[in-house]
């Protein structure tokens, strides 16, 4: 068995420390709290811990808080983003990630203070800096927002 092959049948996740350690992005903007079943090379699964004390809160909207959809797809970019570091078994830490592409996007219900957002990513494929992914995000199960993106690795 090669040495992907051992990493890739290996599950891992990252609490928000590890995940601090690998990716840039920081309060307010950092979207997930958790990376659980991230099975380098294929998926991972974000989790975000929704709670009416978020910024975006404030002017989204303030009579009946939602979260914005943009902000769900940036969230599936962090998850997927850790999938990358992770991947490349660290060679990328810290580096940006840029997005290239959304495609598809698709937003089934809101999102509210006090949900829990799994956010299921599988990579479609890479080539060099460039990743494709697939993104859906789940609140109890029901499908929340759905989109393809697509990423590049740069160094800032």
């Amino acid at each position: 068995m090669s040495e992907l092959e051992v990493a890739r049948s290996e599950v891992r996740s990252a609490d928000i420390m590890r995940i601090m350690e690998l990716i840039p992005h920081r309060y307010p903007f950092l979207l997930i709290d958790r990376v659980e079943d991230i099975i380098v090379g294929e998926s991972a699964v974000g989790v975000k811990n929704v709670t009416i004390n978020e910024q975006f809160f404030q002017g989204h909207f303030p009579r009946q808080p939602v979260m914005p959809g943009v902000l769900i797809v940036e969230a599936m970019a962090q998850t997927a983003a850790v999938l990358v570091v992770e991947t490349l078994d660290g060679e990328a830490a810290g580096k940006l990630v840029y997005f290239m592409t959304i495609d598809s996007a698709r937003f089934r219900k809101p999102v509210t203070p006090g949900a829990t957002i799994k956010i299921h990513v599988s990579k479609d494929r890479n080539r060099g800096a460039v990743w494709k992914f697939r993104g859906e995000a789940r609140v109890d199960g029901a499908l929340v927002a759905e989109a393809k993106f697509s990423a590049m690795i740069m160094d800032d």
